[in-house]
Order: structure tokens, then C-alpha cells, then sequence
């Protein structure tokens, strides 16, 4: 198991991927496809973003770009667009197709919280928030756009406040997973991974998790040398060679930050 000094320091080099991590989980449930029609295009596919292999991503990036090029303002085409993007490291791209989309419909809570999340993947932390905090309805909050806006602010380095947010969020959606997980992120942004696996656990073994939500347990639990068991995890919600694939990428992230012999040097003393 790391040591607190170690931790500290990973946690400080992952700041930037965890809290997109955290980010994408707190907004990915904001929009309803069914809150607003404005066209009867269908989407090519119904399968989770997350889930995609770098192939299906990029297949769909294409059926979908050429069904937003007939009708931008469609809502649902537009913002699976843009998540698709965003999977696909074209993040400008997708900010740009959220942007247009919230001058098309400047008071739509779930288009205003999904441009939060793509000027937050942008590294527009202010105008995100700003965004976020437009969605939100005093009179009638909504406990998902608390939950992303608390997730901001651990990107912003301010995780006191964030987390008396996730509390609050708690309150309106008690149990409720994603807010856990995120909390759980909270904590991993500060090093802090035992009380971050705790959270994430929590947030699995509650009725209504998600992919994302495993995902980020093993996330937390790859952090601390614990690769097999990562895997196992990971291997519940993806395929074989997706599972392994995540797996690789984390080492070849701690390898070069100079984590990944200390992580595999404690896993096996831990042994």
C-alpha cells in the first residue's frame, strides 16, 4: 500500500485525469432525452459512451456528424455528438457544438450543464461553473447539477466546498451513486485513496450504479498497485480486451510519472 507521502504525491500528478474522470460522471446523467424533441432523427446507437472501443468511437462520430450537419438545433443529436467528440479527444470540436447548441436554447438546464462539461474538458474551469450554475433553479435544484458543480470546484482546487455540496446533494438524492463516486474522486484529487476506495465502494454496492461508477472503483483500486483486482473490476462492465486495455494505460500513466516500480515493488510486499 503506498505510503501517505507517496499518495500525496500521485494524487497530485493525477489531479488533471481524475477530476475529468470525476467530471464527465458528475454531468453524464443531466440530460434526458426525452425532455425536449425537436426533430425525429434517431441515434445511431444507444450504447454507453464509456463503453466504446476507439474503433466504435470514431464510427460513430462519423454517422453522427453527418446527422448534426442536417439539424444542429436537434438536442439529443447534438449532445451525443459532442460526447462522442469528447471520448475522442476533439475536445474543441465538441465545445464548439455545445456552444451552439446553448445560444440555441439559452435556458435548457440539461444543454447548459452538458456546456459545462465540455468547457470543463476544456480547461475553462470558470465558465463551466458559470454554466452549471445557470442550469440550476433555485426554486426547484436539481441534485445532478449540484453534484457537477461540485466537481468544478475539486478541478478548481477548492474541495471544502466542494464536498459540502456533494453533501447536499446527498440530502436531495440520498444513496444516490454517482454522488458518492464523485465524492470518492474528491478524496482521490488529494491523495487520499483509502477514503476514496470507501466512497467508491459505497456507490457500487448501491441499487442503481452504473458502468462509470465500477469503472471508477477500479480506477481507485489500480491506484494502489491492486492491478488484478482493477482488472476484475473493470472486466465486470467491459469486454476482455477493454478491461486489459484500461489496465495498460493506467501503468503506462504511473510509468511515466516514476509511480508505477514503487506501486508494483509495495503490491508485492503486500504479497
Amino acid at each position: 500500500m503506498l505510503t501517505n507521502r507517496a499518495t500525496n504525491a500521485t494524487g497530485k500528478r493525477l489531479r488533471t485525469t481524475a477530476a475529468a474522470l470525476a467530471l464527465g460522471l458528475a454531468l453524464a446523467g443531466c440530460a434526458t432525452k426525452d425532455r425536449i424533441t425537436t426533430g425525429s432523427v434517431s441515434r445511431p446507437s444507444s450504447a454507453p459512451v464509456e463503453t466504446m472501443s476507439t474503433q466504435q468511437l470514431a464510427s460513430e462520430a462519423q454517422t453522427l456528424g453527418q446527422i448534426y450537419a442536417k439539424n444542429p438545433k436537434d438536442v439529443n443529436t447534438a449532445m451525443r455528438y459532442a460526447s462522442v467528440l469528447q471520448m475522442n479527444g476533439r475536445t474543441d470540436q465538441s465545445l464548439a457544438v455545445m456552444r451552439k447548441l446553448a445560444i440555441d436554447y439559452p435556458k435548457e438546464r440539461q444543454v447548459l450543464a452538458a456546456y459545462g462539461k465540455a468547457l470543463a474538458a476544456a480547461g475553462e474551469l470558470e465558465p463551466a461553473l458559470d454554466a452549471v450554475r445557470r442550469a440550476q433553479t433555485p426554486e426547484y435544484p436539481d441534485w445532478k447539477l449540484v453534484s457537477a458543480e461540485a466537481a468544478i470546484l475539486d478541478q478548481l482546487g477548492k474541495p471544502q466546498e466542494a464536498r459540502q455540496l456533494y453533501r447536499r446533494a446527498l440530502e436531495m438524492k440520498p444513496g444516490e451513486p454517482s454522488i458518492l463516486s464523485n465524492l470518492g474522486m474528491s478524496h482521490l484529487l488529494e491523495g487520499d485513496l483509502k477514503t476514496a476506495e470507501n466512497y467508491m465502494r459505497q456507490a457500487v454496492e448501491t441499487q442503481g450504479a452504473d458502468s462509470r461508477v465500477r469503472q471508477n472503483l477500479a480506477l481507485v483500486v489500480g491506484l494502489q498497485g491492486r492491478f488484478k483486482e482493477a482488472e476484475e473490476i473493470a472486466s465486470r462492465e467491459l469486454s476482455p480486451d477493454q478491461a486489459q486495455a484500461n489496465v495498460a494505460y493506467l501503468r503506462s500513466m504511473l510509468s511515466q510519472q516514476n509511480a508505477w516500480n514503487q506501486l508494483e515493488q509495495e503490491e508485492k510486499n503486500t504479497n
